[in-house]
């Protein structure tokens, strides 16, 4: 990225200020060598946003932001309704509601070492994985809406899970003011025997040790300790999640002159937020987002029964369940006064500071826990939201090491197997039901997972708590 059209705040915070049809400045996140790194495409997306109907100030890019269908991915941006402003399909992204859980085990690293390739196998055979994979549950198309409702509390309720887990997901485990009705039956079609499944791409199921910790007093409020074992799970809505954003680009799409809205391309189509359809849409990507919830707490079911055969004294316990493809109405503070705003959150998750209301009591004074997962083969992390971050990008960070090569080019520099065999080499056991999704995913093509979370704190939007390296990599 050139620079030279940025103005530097900072060593990590970096100004494009408002031209052409912008109505906000852009804010981008990062270090001068992660800046650079960037494609052009990142800085052309960022003043597209914010030349949308009421942007309220700025149009924000994460450290690890890459270029995206519409919205960069790692893209944070803010509209209000009273003044005008709109929803756009775009800016949450097809894989709604994807996001990462992360469970304690309470075991150490010498107890999980001996029977690690057991239990390898084990969480393979148990949690399905990879295109076009079905799950243990067949749903009906009542049992569906009752789920596009209920969210991780449907799941609890039907046997998969703990109470207690609520308690420890964002929004308790059920977003509000999900509308089944808004979902098309192609969508619903498509979920049916999807749930408790991890999906392909990017998704994954890690176990992984604890091996540092930046911040004690914020790690023992959360469970975390050196050489301890956790598994994150990191997966979203599947088929229904995509079907919706796709559905919705398109209405979006032939209603936006009808508006008054002028489009600087087409993969930012948007509706008002009070409109019909812009209505419609928030009820069906709450559904999205119950339907992502319920399928991380069928899967960490899957995972603790799994545990329970290899380990029987283990119990799994529940960090936290974060989702980072949203939008979410919430109220922050903007030039002195307190406003509720529709927050888009692109590959970027939420990352509330301590003492704010939304967060569980057993959390509440050491903020947040942002989980960050690496690429595969890499570190991944837990971050705490801060009290600055609250005000510096409506209360948002990374999620994640950011894409620095397209699939396609992943392809022809790696070979599945040699990645899996490199990755062995390293004490890194992957499974997959795909060598060439392995490729896509190799650790290369992506960012330096170490260098954004840095960043991501020296700009003040969330702390380092602790540093996880990978065990076991289940891989859709």
């Amino acid at each position: 990225m050139d620079l030279n059209r940025l103005s530097k705040k900072s060593g990590t915070e970096w100004w494009l200020a408002p031209f052409g049809r912008m109505r906000v400045p852009g804010i981008l996140f990062a270090s001068e060598e992660l800046v650079r790194a960037m494609d052009e495409k990142v800085l052309e997306q960022v003043a597209n946003v914010a030349g949308l109907p009421g942007i309220v100030r700025a149009s924000f890019a994460m450290p690890d932001a890459h270029w995206g269908y519409g919205f960069p991915i790692g893209g944070v941006a803010a509209f209000s309704q009273e003044a005008g402003g709109v929803i756009s399909a775009g800016g949450v992204g097809f894989d709604i509601s994807c996001g990462v859980r992360t469970l304690r085990t309470g075991l150490s690293i010498d107890e999980v070492e001996p029977r690690r390739a057991a239990l390898a196998d084990a969480l393979f055979r148990a949690v399905p994985c990879g295109v076009g994979s079905t799950g243990p549950v067949h749903l009906s198309p009542a049992e569906l809406d009752d789920l596009m409702l209920g969210g991780a509390r449907w799941s609890v309720k039907k046997g998969f899970g703990k109470a207690a887990d609520l308690e420890t997901i964002e929004e308790e485990g059920v977003m509000a003011g999900a509308d089944p009705d808004a979902v098309s039956s192609e969508a619903k079609k498509r979920q049916r025997d999807q749930l408790g499944t991890l999906g392909s791409g990017n998704h994954y199921l890690e176990v992984q040790e604890v091996v540092e910790i930046f911040a004690p007093e914020i790690a023992a409020a959360y469970q975390l300790r050196a050489s301890e074992v956790v598994v994150s799970i990191h997966c979203g809505s599947r088929g229904l999640g995509h079907q919706i954003g796709t559905d919705y680009l398109k209405s979006m799409l032939a209603e936006a002159g009808r508006h008054g809205i002028d489009l600087p391309e087409r993969e930012l189509a948007c509706a008002p937020i009070d409109s019909g359809l812009g209505q419609h849409y928030l009820g069906a990507m709450r559904a999205a987002m119950n339907c992502a919830m319920a399928n991380r707490q069928v899967i960490a079911h899957l995972v603790r029964e799994t545990f329970s055969e290899i380990f029987p004294a283990a119990e799994l316990t529940l960090l936290y369940d974060v989702s980072h493809n949203t939008c979410k109405e919430e109220e922050h503070e903007v030039d002195g006064q307190k406003r509720r705003l529709f927050v888009h959150r692109k590959g970027a998750t939420r990352a509330f500071g301590p003492g704010h209301p939304a967060l569980p009591a057993v959390y509440r004074a050491f903020g947040q826990p942002v989980l960050i997962g690496g690429s595969m083969g890499t570190a991944s992390y837990v971050l705490a939201g801060t009290t600055e971050g609250m005000g510096r990008a409506f209360g948002s960070a990374v999620h994640g090491a950011g894409r620095s090569l397209s699939r396609h080019e992943a392809t022809r520099r790696w070979k599945g197997r040699a990645v899996v065999d490199a990755l062995a080499g390293h004490g890194i056991l992957v499974r997959s039901p795909s060598l060439r999704g392995v490729a896509e995913e190799a650790p290369g093509a992506y960012k330096d997972v170490g260098a954004v979370v840095d960043a991501a704190e020296q700009a003040g939007l969330a702390r380092k708590v602790a540093r996880l390296r990978p065990l076991v990599c289940i891989k859709g």
